[in-house]
This record gives C-alpha cells, structure tokens and sequence, in this order.
C-alpha cells in the first residue's frame, strides 16, 4: 500500500473539485466494483501520453479483486497524479454511512480498516471541463456554485446527492420518499445544471437506467461485470470548445 502520508499529500493537492485541462483527452470510467480486469484493460489502452483517467467511483465490493483492484488504482495514482483520478462514490464511504453488500470492507483488518477509510475521505467529488462537462458518481449536486463543491461534508444532503443519488426519466424534482436512496427527475437535473453552467453530465452508480438520457445530456457509465456483460467507458477531447451532447462524447465497450 501507498503510505497515508504520501498518499494524502497528493489528495489534499486536488481537493474536492478537479479542473481537467484543455489539451489531450480524458478517459471517463464508470463503477468497477473489484472487476480488476476492466482496470487492467482501460490502463493498458489509455495509460498513456495524452490520455487523462477519470474514474467515477465504487472500486470496491461486489467484484472478487476489490483489494488488487483499489490497490493498483492507489498506485497509480501516486505514480502520475496528474494523469489518474479517482472520485469518490458511495462504496468509498463505509465508514460514514454504512451500507450492504461491504465484502471488502468486512475483509479488513483493524490498521487496513483505518487506512482506507482515512483514504478514501480525501478523494474528490468532481471534475468539470471548461467545454461543459461535469462528472460525479450520483447527481449533480443542488448548488449555485461549483466552486461550494469544495465545502460539501460526508454525510450532508450534497454529498448523498453527489454520491448515493438516481436519476429518473420522469419529470420532476424529488421523487423519493425519506429515508429511501435520493432520486431526481429531470426537472432537477435541468435546473441544476443550468445553475451550475454545465451542458453535459457523465456518471456512473446507477445500474439499470437507460445508458443516454435527458435530450442526450446525461451519459451513465457502467465498467464491471458485477454489473452488465458490456462494460463501458467514454472518451472526450479536452480541446473542444463545447460539449453539448453525449453526440459529442466517444462511448466504447471494453
């Protein structure tokens, strides 16, 4: 394992909001829950000059090699920071919110239970281009500000938002009942993105919705077997100017 210190240092750098740059292009993957393999062919494909990685969250449970798996990511990310990241996702998040299926954590020791729970409280919440786009694991937080991402608290309302929320096809602003994982209609997709000034939404989380959703502004990404038998990611040019559409966005099966 990466030490804490070495490790947390890098995270702190990042802070909760990453701003991708305007050159080269970004890799965007979606939930590989211990399916190992997905990680070794994206990083095999597109660990590379040029190439960003963004990794969308839930590296861990439900899959057999979370442990190889988040291990490698951890690595990787100490080897090229400014190449790999990783945001956070629900099953990051055990500690504070306790969940079920947690095979991974139920796995840990003591000192491994510690480590990755001070780990994993670090990793940021977002990464926005200045095309138009924004990448979560959930929802598009309700804020005003982009910038307030950097505030949000484990365990606040923007923070079930940004990592336990769905999305619905139907209209509408709040259609869960308490007490139930968040769900949001496109009425509060729309809104909140135009207060937040991004075109284009790429995330993961949520299996079984529709792949491209809301008018093609809303692209859910799905990278492990413990989900589907296709496993997806997605490619942008960092250089475009805008990105209105999933039209404008690659997306591949690995």
């Amino acid at each position: 394992m990466v030490s804490l210190d070495k490790i947390r240092d890098i995270f702190l750098y990042d802070g909760k909001l990453i701003k991708l740059p305007s050159k080269g292009k970004a890799v965007f993957v979606g939930d590989t829950h211990g399916d190992f393999d997905a990680t070794q062919v994206v990083f095999d494909n597109y660990f590379k000059a040029g190439y960003i990685i963004i990794l969308l969250g839930d590296y861990i449970d439900r899959g057999p090699e979370s442990r190889e798996n988040v291990e490698f990511l951890l690595n990787k990310k100490y080897e090229s920071p400014e190449q790999v990241y990783l945001l956070s996702g629900n099953h990051e998040a055990y500690c504070s919110f306790q969940f079920q299926p947690a095979d991974f954590w139920e796995s840990l020791s003591d000192h491994e239970m510690k480590y990755y729970s001070e780990v994993f409280k670090l990793l940021p919440y977002a990464a926005i281009t200045s095309s138009g786009l924004l990448a979560v694991h959930g929802v598009p937080p309700d804020l005003t500000d982009l910038e307030h991402i950097k505030k949000i608290e484990i365990c606040d309302e923007k923070w079930f938002q940004l990592t336990w929320g769905d999305l619905s096809e139907e209209s509408g602003e709040l259609l869960s009942k308490p007490n139930e994982r968040p769900k949001y209609g496109f009425d509060y997709f729309k809104r909140v993105m135009k207060q937040l000034g991004m075109n284009v939404c790429v995330r993961s989380h949520q299996n079984g919705i529709n792949r491209i959703i809301y008018n093609k502004r809303c692209l859910t990404l799905m990278t492990s077997y413990a989900y589907l038998i296709e496993r997806t990611i997605a490619v942008i040019d960092l250089e475009k100017s805008f990105i209105n559409s999933t039209d404008d966005i690659e997306v591949l099966e690995i």
